[in-house]
């Protein structure tokens, strides 16, 4: 992608006249630009900040994408085991693990979590997108649900643009950046 196909803060823009998977993986990848946006520069610390109530942190939000990456693209749709470190959590002790446990990892840990789960996805899609209708492909949840790589993208947006959202409030709180 060239330079003019991203915005001021390096995101690439999905683009506008696209087929079916590149305009979905496009609003993928810039809403994974997105939180990588939000999440640059901060401090260990300031990836813990949270805004009360809430026990909502930016660290705890990519752990929990990295978890989230892994589980849909390598568990469900690659049909393969849960990656370290996602393979040993005790998911009956603790059902948000994936959000905890980031209070007490350096952000270094966390943001190359999310990384190497964002790379393992990729390359899982890169794969899938073959045939004629490649966003049919189909994986199973945990719970043996069939579900399509087309619901697992769409699903993907949805994940994202919601923790955008609260991104947005948790960031501008800790250092005052805002944008879209």
């Amino acid at each position: 992608m060239s330079a003019t196909d991203q915005d001021e803060h390096g995101r690439p823009a999905p683009p506008a006249t696209a087929d079916e998977v590149a305009t979905i993986d496009g609003y993928v990848e810039f809403l994974r630009a997105t939180l990588e946006w939000k999440t640059a520069g901060l401090t260990d610390e300031q990836l813990r900040a949270r805004l009360a109530p809430s026990d909502l942190t930016l660290g705890g939000m990519l752990h929990h994408l990295a978890y989230v990456e892994d589980y849909w693209f390598g568990v469900v749709l690659a049909g393969r085991a849960p990656a370290p470190p996602w393979d040993t959590v005790d998911w009956a002790a603790d059902r948000d693990w994936d959000w905890h446990a980031a209070a007490d990892l350096d952000g270094a840990t966390i943001r190359a979590r999310w990384g190497e789960a964002v790379t393992r996805s990729r390359a899982v899609l890169a794969e899938l997108l073959t045939g004629d209708d490649p966003l049919a492909a189909t994986g199973r949840t945990a719970r043996g649900t069939a579900v399509s790589l087309r619901y697992v993208l769409v699903h993907l947006v949805e994940e994202y643009a919601r923790h955008a959202g609260h991104a947005d409030l948790i960031r501008e709180s800790i250092d005052g950046l805002v944008g879209e």
